[in-house]
C-alpha cells in the first residue's frame, strides 16, 4: 500500500508559510483501489456523474459535423486520443463530487459547478489552457503526419481511407509514427495534470505548486503512472467505440478515481483546504418551470 517516498518539499510562500507536498509511493494495489472507490462514488451519484459528462460525447458529435464529407476522416483518430489529453480539465466537476462525498459533505449535480467558485480557478484555468494548447498542438501534429504521408487530397470513401491506412506502406508508418508521437503528448499531458486539477481544488495552491507535485508524482512512481496512463487510454478507447455514448460510463469512472489518486499519491500539506459551498434551496415559482427541472438552475442562474 501507500508509503511515503520523499521528504523533499515543492514550496510556495502562500500567506507567509512554506506549503509542503511530500509523495507517496503507490503501486498496483493502489490502482485497483482507486478504480473501486471511483466505482463507488459513481454508483452513489451515477445520475449528477452523467449529467455533467453528457458534453463529452456530445462535443465528439459536434467536432464530427464541423468537416463535412470525408475529410474529417484522418482526424477522428487523434480527436479520439486526444480527448485524453483535455479529460482532466472536463473531470474537474466529478473531482469536486468526489471530493464532497469523501468529506462526508451532500452532493448533487449543482455541486460539480461549484469549481467555478474555488479559490484556485485562476490557477485551474491557466492549467486547463496549457491541455487546449498541447490538444490542438497535437491535432496539428496528427494532420501533418497525414499530410506527409498521403498528401492533401481528402479520401473518396471510407473504405479506401480504410484500404490506404491498414494495407499500404504510407499507411503503416502513419500508424508508426503517430502512435510514438501520440504516446509523447499523452505522457506530457499525463505528467502535468494527473494530480494537479484535484491538487487545485483540494487546497489554496498556485499553479506552478500544482503541476510541479504532478510531475513529482510522476518521477516517484514511474511504473505506476505507466499503467495509469494505460488504464485511462484502455477505458477511454472502449468508451469512445459507440460514437463517444460510452464515455458517458467510463469518463466519470476516471474521474472519480482520478480523485482518489490523488489522495492516495500526495500526502496532505499545511495549506487550507478549499470552503464547500452550501446551497439553499430556495423557494420555485411556476414562471421558473422548465428551467427548475435542471438543480443548478436557481444557483447559478
Amino acid at each position: 500500500m501507500a508509503t511515503l517516498y520523499s521528504d523533499k518539499i515543492v514550496k510556495r510562500h502562500l500567506f507567509g508559510e512554506a506549503v509542503s507536498y511530500p509523495i507517496r509511493k503507490i503501486g498496483l494495489l493502489d490502482l485497483r483501489e482507486v478504480l473501486r472507490l471511483g466505482w463507488e462514488d459513481f454508483q452513489a451519484m451515477p445520475s449528477h456523474a452523467i449529467v455533467v459528462c453528457v458534453i463529452y460525447p456530445v462535443l465528439g458529435l459536434v467536432l464530427f459535423r464541423m468537416v463535412l464529407g470525408y475529410s474529417v476522416l484522418p482526424l477522428l483518430f487523434p480527436l479520439a486520443a486526444g480527448f485524453a489529453l483535455i479529460g482532466p480539465l472536463a473531470a474537474l466537476g466529478l473531482y469536486e463530487l468526489s471530493r464532497r462525498r469523501e468529506a462526508g459533505v451532500g452532493a448533487s449535480a449543482a455541486n460539480a459547478f461549484d469549481v467555478l467558485h474555488s479559490p484556485s480557478l485562476g490557477p485551474i484555468l491557466a492549467l486547463g489552457a496549457l491541455l487546449l494548447i498541447i490538444f490542438f498542438t497535437w491535432i496539428a501534429t496528427a494532420r501533418g503526419i497525414y499530410v506527409a504521408n498521403f498528401g492533401y487530397a481528402a479520401p473518396e470513401s471510407f473504405a479506401q481511407f480504410a484500404h490506404d491506412v491498414l494495407f499500404t506502406r504510407a499507411g503503416w508508418t502513419l500508424i508508426v509514427v503517430g502512435n510514438l508521437v501520440g504516446f509523447l503528448f499523452a505522457a506530457v499531458a499525463l505528467t502535468v495534470s494527473v494530480v494537479s486539477f484535484p491538487l487545485l481544488l483540494d487546497r489554496d495552491v498556485g499553479a506552478a505548486v500544482a503541476l510541479l507535485t504532478s510531475v513529482r508524482v510522476v518521477i516517484a512512481n514511474p511504473l505506476t503512472m505507466a499503467l495509469w496512463g494505460l488504464i485511462v487510454a484502455a477505458l477511454l478507447v472502449i468508451g469512445s467505440l459507440p460514437m463517444f455514448i460510452g464515455l458517458a460510463v467510463t469518463l466519470p469512472l476516471l474521474g472519480h478515481a482520478t480523485w482518489h489518486l490523488y489522495r492516495k499519491a500526495v500526502e496532505p500539506g499545511p495549506a487550507p483546504h478549499a470552503e464547500f459551498r452550501v446551497h439553499v434551496r430556495g423557494a420555485r415559482y411556476a414562471a421558473d418551470f422548465p428551467a427548475v427541472l435542471w438543480p443548478w438552475f436557481r444557483h447559478h442562474r
